[in-house]
C-alpha cells in the first residue's frame, strides 16, 4: 500500500505569499501528527518562498510531501516558481524591504535540513528541502497502517568501514574494515574514484547527484556499494566533511546495522530551537547576533514585526536591541505591565488596545506574544512578536516562542557581556572625541555642525540639528548626509521652522526610520538631535549613547548661550570706556590714533585715550592703568571719563590731575595705579599751536620737528593714586606748522623681545626720526607695525598711541 502523504496548495508571488505558507505548512503538519518538526519546517519554508518571491514573484506552488516507506521515514518541501530570472517590484516596498533583509535562506537550509536542492527546468525552478523522521516516530503514526519494528542485525557481525576521498572524488585511504565489508583490498582500490565503488541512486526525485554529496559539510544516508564479487550490498553511509578541509570521510556500516551511525530520535534532536541555537552558535558579531534571533522569530512565528528586548535600568525595564519585519522604528525603554522582571512565563495579549494603548500605538500592533529569557532564574529580556490585527497567535505559539527563547537567553547573555564591556569602552572613547571637539567652542552654529557631523555615518545614515534661542523660537539650523550631495535635499525636506513642539513634528517618510532626541540642559530645552537610520530599530546602547552625547551638546550649547550673553554685556559696557568718535576734525591739524588691548576678544583693557575741543581748543589724554582686563577697565571709565568732565569745566591741566588724584585714592583699590598724559591746544595767530601739557608718570612725548630732530617735551611726575598730597604742575611748548607730537603707553616703549625693550637706546626716538614728512597716520601704522614686528611672540600689554601733526595755521573754535 502507498504510505506518501501529499499536500499542496497555490498562490501569487506577493509580499504576503511567505505568511500564508507558514499557515499552510503548520496546518498540514498538525494534520499529519508532526507537530514536532513545525517549527524547523515553518522556518525553512519561510525562506524559501521568500526567496522565490524576491527572485521570481510570480505564481508559486508548495507541496508538503510525507514518504513513510523509505528508510528512515522523511519529510520534503518543495517550492516551484515559473520565471527564475525575474524580479517582481510591487507599490509597497515596505514588505519587499523586510523580506531582502534576510539572507539566510541557504544558511537555514544547511543547518536545519537533512538535504536540500535546486531543480532547474526551461520554465521554472523548484527548490527542496528534506527532514528526516527517525525510528522513534512510529509508522503506524504517520501512515495509519501498523509496520513491523525492525530487527537489527547483531553486533558480533558489524564492520565499520572508514574511507578517505579527495576533493575530486579520488579513494586515498580505506581500512581493514572495509575490506571485511566490501572486499577489496586497500591497494586495489586506494586511487580508484569513489563512483566506481558506489551504486549512487540518491534518495527522492530531487536528491543530490553523488558529487554534490562530497561537497556538504554532512550527510548521512543509505545507498549501495559494489562488493569485490560484483555484488551490490545495501550499506549507511555516515559523511563528514570537516570545516575548512576539501577532503571527505565516510564510515560505512551494512544497511542492518544502520542504528550504529543513524542520528538520535527526532523528538531529542528536532526539539523546537536546538537546531536554532545551533545556528546561533557561530561566530558572529553581537548585533548580527540579535537580528538573525529577531528574524528567525518573525518568519517563524508569521507575525509582521519580531523583538529582541534587553534589561536595562539594572534590570527594571527592558529596551529594544533588535527588530526584524515591519517595525515601528522603536528606540529606547519600553516601560509598560506587559514586560516585567517577575514575569517569568510566555504571554499572549490578543487585542493591546484593550489593556496598554501606548504600547500599541508604539509598536503599531494589535496582537503580541512574548516570552522571557530566563538566566540563572532571572528574567534578562523578553523575545516578543507582533501582528497588526488582533487575534493572530494562539498558545501553541506561545511555547514555541518559549522554547527558543530557553536555548538562545544563555548565549545572548554571555554576549551581551562581552559586548558591554566593549561598547563601555568604545562609549568612553566616543563621549571623550565629542568632548575634545566641542571643548572651548563657543558658536552656537559651530556646535550644531559639528554634532551633525559626529553621528554621521558613525551612527546615523543623516543628522540635523534644531536649536532653540531664549525666546523659544525653534529653527534648523545644520544638517549632514553621508553622501553629500543630497544636503541640499535633506534641507528642503526638513521644516525650517516648526510649527509644533519637536517631540510632535511629524518628519518626512523614507527609507530611513526618523528619531528625535532633545538637547536638554538645567530643565531648559536648546532644541534637538534628528536623525535617519536605514536600521528599523536603534540598539539600546546605541539610545544610550545619544543620549550621552545630547547632554554634552546641550551642556555646550548652555555655555555658549552664557557666553554669548557675558560677551554682548561686556562689549556694550566696554564701547562706553572709548570715546564714540575722536573730536570733530581740527582745521589745521591731522590726529591717528592705534589702540590694541591685549587680551584677546576684549575691546577695552587697562589703556585709554581721548581727544576733544572744549570753548576756543583741543584737549587730548593718554592713559595707563595698572594691570588690564575688567578691573582695569573700570578705572579706565573713572579716568576717561572724569578728565573730560573736569576740562569741559575749565579745570586747568595740573588741577585736572589733582582732582584725578583724589578721586582715586577715594576708591580705596590697593596697587590700582594710574599713568596719564593731558594736554591742551591753542591755536596760535602766527600758526601752530601752544601746547600745555603734564605727565603723571607716563612714557615722555616726543615731538618730530620739521628738521627731523626729536626730542622730549614733558617730564614724567608721580604716578596718580599714590599720595594724597602730591601736587603737579605743566610744561608748555609751541607745536610749529609740520611739527609731529607721538604720545604712547608702555605697551610701546617696553614692548619685550627676549631681554629687550623696544625703547631700549632711545628706540622709539630713532624710529620716528626717519617719519619726517610722513602723515599722522602713515606715522601711527609705521610705530604700530614695528611693535607688531619687534617679537615673534604677540604682545601681553595694551597699547595705545596718539600722533597730532600741525599742518597749517589753526582758527580758533567757535
Amino acid at each position: 500500500m502507498d504510505t506518501t502523504r501529499v499536500s499542496s496548495t497555490a498562490f501569487d508571488g506577493t509580499p504576503h505569499a511567505p505568511a500564508h505558507a507558514r499557515k499552510f505548512v503548520r496546518q498540514v503538519l498538525g494534520e499529519w501528527r508532526l507537530g514536532h518538526l513545525a517549527e524547523d519546517a515553518v522556518l525553512l519554508t519561510s525562506e524559501l518562498v521568500t526567496n522565490a518571491v524576491v527572485h521570481a514573484g510570480t505564481g508559486i506552488e508548495l507541496t508538503c510531501r510525507l514518504d513513510v516507506e523509505s528508510s528512515p521515514a522523511r519529510l520534503e518541501i518543495e517550492v516551484d516558481d515559473h520565471h527564475p530570472a525575474k524580479f517582481i517590484d510591487t507599490a509597497d516596498p515596505a514588505p519587499m524591504e523586510a523580506m531582502r533583509a534576510s539572507g539566510r535562506g541557504l544558511a537555514l537550509a544547511g543547518m536545519l535540513a537533512d538535504a536540500w536542492g535546486v531543480t532547474y527546468t526551461r520554465t521554472a525552478k523548484r527548490v527542496w528541502v528534506r527532514i528526516e523522521l527517525t525510528d522513534t516516530c512510529e509508522p503506524q503514526d504517520l501512515a495509519g497502517t501498523p509496520a513491523p519494528a525492525p530487527v537489527p542485525a547483531p553486533v558480533e557481525s558489524l564492520h565499520l568501514a572508514v574511507l578517505w576521498c579527495d576533493r575530486d572524488g579520488v579513494v586515498q585511504a580505506w581500512n581493514s574494515e572495509a575490506e571485511n565489508l566490501l572486499g577489496w583490498r586497500a591497494d586495489q582500490v586506494v586511487g580508484m574514484p569513489l563512483h566506481e565503488l558506489v551504486a549512487w541512486r540518491g534518495h527522492g526525485p530531487y536528491a543530490p547527484a553523488l558529487a554534490d554529496t562530497l561537497s556538504l559539510g554532512r550527510w548521512r544516508g543509505e545507498a549501495r556499494m559494489r562488493h569485490y564479487d560484483g555484488s551490490l550490498v545495501p550499506v549507511y553511509v555516515s559523511h563528514l566533511r570537516p570545516k575548512g578541509q576539501r577532503s571527505a570521510v565516510w564510515m560505512v556500516v551494512a544497511a542492518d546495522h544502520r542504528f550504529v551511525l543513524a542520528a538520535p530520535p527526532t523528538p531529542l534532536r528536532r526539539e523546537a530551537g536546538t537546531r536554532i541555537k545551533d545556528l546561533l552558535d557561530q561566530d558572529m558579531p553581537f548585533s548580527e547576533l540579535l537580528e538573525t534571533i529577531a528574524r528567525i522569530v518573525q518568519v517563524s512565528s508569521g507575525g509582521d514585526a519580531a523583538y529582541v528586548l534587553l534589561a536595562a535600568d539594572g534590570g527594571c525595564r527592558f529596551g529594544v536591541a533588535a527588530a526584524a519585519g515591519t517595525t515601528a522604528g522603536l528606540v529606547g525603554v519600553l516601560a509598560t505591565g506587559v514586560f516585567r522582571p517577575g514575569r517569568r512565563a510566555p504571554t499572549l495579549v490578543e487585542d493591546l488596545l484593550a489593556g496598554d494603548v501606548e504600547l500599541a500605538g508604539r509598536l503599531r500592533a494589535r496582537s503580541l506574544a512574548c516570552a522571557p529569557l530566563l538566566v540563572s532564574g532571572e528574567v534578562t529580556g523578553y523575545l516578543v512578536v507582533t501582528a497588526a490585527e488582533p487575534g493572530c497567535f494562539d498558545e501553541e505559539l506561545t511555547v514555541s516562542l518559549q522554547h527558543i527563547a530557553d536555548q538562545v537567553a544563555v548565549p545572548v547573555q554571555r554576549e551581551r557581556l562581552a559586548e558591554q564591556d566593549r561598547a563601555h569602552r568604545g562609549r568612553l572613547s566616543f563621549l571623550a572625541e565629542a568632548g575634545e571637539l566641542l571643548a572651548g567652542v563657543h558658536d552656537e552654529e559651530l556646535i550644531a555642525a559639528l554634532t551633525a557631523q559626529l553621528v554621521v555615518p558613525k551612527i546615523a545614515t543623516w543628522a540635523a540639528v534644531y536649536l532653540t534661542d531664549l525666546a523659544g523660537m525653534t529653527r534648523l539650523a545644520h544638517v549632514w548626509h553621508s553622501e553629500e550631495r543630497h544636503n541640499a535635499d535633506l534641507r528642503k525636506s526638513l521644516p525650517a521652522i516648526p510649527r509644533t513642539a519637536l517631540n510632535e513634528v511629524t518628519w518626512p517618510a523614507g527609507q530611513e526610520s526618523v528619531l528625535s532626541f532633545p538637547l536638554l540642559t538645567q530643565g531648559r530645552s536648546h532644541g534637538a538631535l534628528v536623525i535617519g537610520r536605514a536600521e528599523p530599530a536603534l540598539p539600546l546602547e546605541l539610545a544610550d549613547l545619544l543620549g550621552d552625547l545630547c547632554r554634552l551638546v546641550a551642556l555646550n550649547l548652555h555655555t555658549a548661550m552664557l557666553y554669548a550673553r557675558q560677551a554682548t554685556t561686556s562689549r556694550v559696557l566696554q564701547r562706553s570706556l572709548l570715546p564714540m568718535r575722536v573730536a570733530t576734525p581740527m582745521p589745521g591739524l591731522e590726529s591717528a590714533v592705534v589702540y590694541e588691548p591685549a587680551e584677546e576678544g576684549a575691546d577695552v583693557g587697562g589703556d585709554f585715550y581721548d581727544l576733544f575741543t572744549v570753548a576756543d581748543h583741543w584737549c587730548f589724554a593718554l592713559g595707563d592703568v595698572c594691570g588690564s582686563g575688567p578691573e582695569a577697565a573700570a578705572v579706565t571709565g573713572l579716568a576717561r571719563h572724569a578728565v573730560r568732565l573736569l576740562a569741559k569745566e575749565h579745570y586747568t591741566v595740573a588741577d585736572i590731575f589733582d582732582r584725578l588724584n583724589q578721586a582715586l585714592l577715594e576708591e580705596g583699590e590697593d596697587g590700582r595705579f594710574l599713568s596719564l598724559l593731558c594736554g591742551e591746544l591753542t591755536p596760535l595767530p602766527q600758526g601752530g599751536a601752544l601746547c600745555t601739557i603734564a605727565s603723571a608718570g607716563h612714557p615722555s612725548p616726543l615731538l618730530l620737528g620739521a628738521d627731523g630732530a626729536v626730542r622730549p617735551v614733558a617730564t614724567p611726575q608721580l604716578l596718580l593714586g599714590v599720595e594724597a598730597d602730591a601736587r603737579f604742575y605743566v610744561e608748555s611748548f609751541t607745536l610749529a606748522p609740520d611739527d609731529l607730537l607721538l604720545c604712547v603707553t608702555d605697551g610701546v616703549t617696553e614692548r619685550r623681545n627676549g631681554d629687550r625693550l623696544l625703547d631700549d637706546g632711545d628706540g622709539l626716538a630713532r624710529l620716528l626720526s626717519g617719519c619726517t614728512g610722513l602723515s599722522a597716520h602713515a606715522v601711527a601704522e609705521r610705530v604700530r607695525h614695528a611693535v607688531e614686528t619687534f617679537a615673534k611672540e604677540p604682545s601681553h600689554d595694551d597699547m595705545a598711541l596718539l600722533v597730532i601733526k600741525a599742518a597749517a595755521a589753526l582758527r580758533k573754535v567757535r
